[in-house]
């Protein structure tokens, strides 16, 4: 008979799992998925199981892994909020997050109000509960469980979770810390180099030389308009701008470095030399994705009586040292290079020869040559000599 000790605990097999191998599983949905399963193999009545996770990211509240007897797990994810609407307030997780209570309902025996309760004992449910997982940070996530067993939990089964609950409580702790330092670093770095950080190259100097088409795009007219725009107008202005360029990008599989007040770097790194041609039309299909999505938007802004985005950017390609620059206490994961500074001279040219895009030789070499044409040989600010620079056909002023 178990004595509560913890030497009786840990010689329950379903514990000794949990502090010897559910640690090792790296990924939240599997954790969730193989919890359920072994709770059920375990002779818990178990039909559901749930995990719900309040993270910060900038577009997400948080995300809910579900798993189900026979259909494995599923993940919803909460766009911001969550805590405002009413999937979540009319529920029983504000009392078990806000006020630290756990939450049981014998759904066999009442009429529940709560949508989640109702849609649960129609689908044969007959035992419900919800209790907090109180991290070391003070943060809190919450857990589920449901049974659909005659009669519910017994008494001896929740005793057995409850146990075990500290032990979940601190690998999705674990869990909860990573994905919030991923979604951070993603938002803050961009993804490449977030990973790379996460992996261990956080010293100055850490890095590699790697070969990408640079991007470099700049928003034309922002002095001006900054000085005679309201702040929240030019924050707007700055987001459009920004959320054009850069979901682009990142639909197309480059990687957003930096902003610059109202300039963006950014790269498409080649994964080798066969696929330069690849890399670099992607980098072009961004581009024009960009500019579509700017027409589109600045008619709407021109409806509303606002300003319209005109941007210039420039596209080459060469080899960049990727890694961490900076003083000691403040790095930078970024490019540096004598194809960065290309770039950004490049750029310089839009607005001289009133063109929304322009591209190097080393780029226009490698794209469809239906889709460029040469627009001359011009001077850049510290290149010895005048280089030959290209427009795209369809994109103009």
């Amino acid at each position: 008979m178990d004595d509560g000790t913890p030497n009786s605990v840990y010689r329950d097999p379903l514990a000794l799992w949990f502090v010897t191998e559910a640690y090792r599983i790296a990924d939240t949905g599997e954790l969730i998925g193989a919890a359920g399963e072994r709770l059920l193999a375990a002779g818990i009545p178990l039909c559901r199981l749930a995990y719900f996770q309040f993270t910060l990211h900038p577009e997400l509240d948080g995300k809910a892994y579900f798993w189900r007897r026979g259909r494995g797990v599923e993940v919803a994810a909460a766009g911001p909020g969550l805590r405002q609407r009413s999937e979540y307030l009319d529920n029983p997780l504000p009392k078990v997050f806000e006020e630290l209570k756990t939450i049981r309902v014998h759904l066999a025996e009442v009429e529940p109000q709560a949508p989640i309760l109702k849609q649960l004992k129609s689908q044969g449910a007959t035992d419900y509960v919800a209790l907090p997982l109180l991290f070391t940070t003070g943060h809190v996530d919450a857990l589920s469980i449901v049974s659909d067993a005659p009669g519910g939990f017994l008494a001896a089964d929740l005793d057995r979770m409850f146990l075990l609950q500290f032990a979940f409580t601190r690998i999705v702790e674990i869990h909860s810390l990573r994905d919030t330092a991923e979604n951070l670093l993603d938002a803050y770095v961009g993804r490449a180099a977030g990973r790379r950080i996460l992996a261990g190259e956080v010293k100055r100097g850490d890095g590699q030389t790697i070969e990408a088409v640079i991007w470099y795009s700049d928003l034309r007219g922002f002095t001006r308009a900054s000085d005679s725009l309201p702040r929240d107008a030019v924050i707007t202005l700055l987001n459009d701008y920004f959320g054009a360029t850069g979901e682009a990008v990142t639909a197309a599989g480059g990687e957003i470095l930096k902003f610059l007040g109202d300039g963006m770097l950014a790269m498409f790194p080649v994964p080798s030399p066969a696929e330069r041609s690849a890399t670099a039309t992607r980098a072009l299909w961004a581009a024009a994705a960009a500019a579509e999505t700017i027409a589109t938007l600045n008619v709407a802004r021109a409806a509303a009586g606002e300003i319209e985005v005109r941007f210039g950017l420039a596209l080459h390609i060469g080899e960049v040292m990727f890694g961490n620059i900076g003083a000691s206490k403040r790095l930078d994961f970024t490019v540096i290079g004598p194809a960065v500074n290309f770039a950004s001279r490049l750029e310089k040219l839009c607005a001289e020869l009133n063109r929304s895009l322009v591209v190097s030789d080393a780029m226009a070499r490698l794209l469809p040559q239906n889709a460029i044409g040469s627009l001359g040989h011009h001077a850049l600010k510290d290149i010895d000599e005048p280089q030959e620079v290209y427009g795209v056909r369809g994109i103009s002023a």
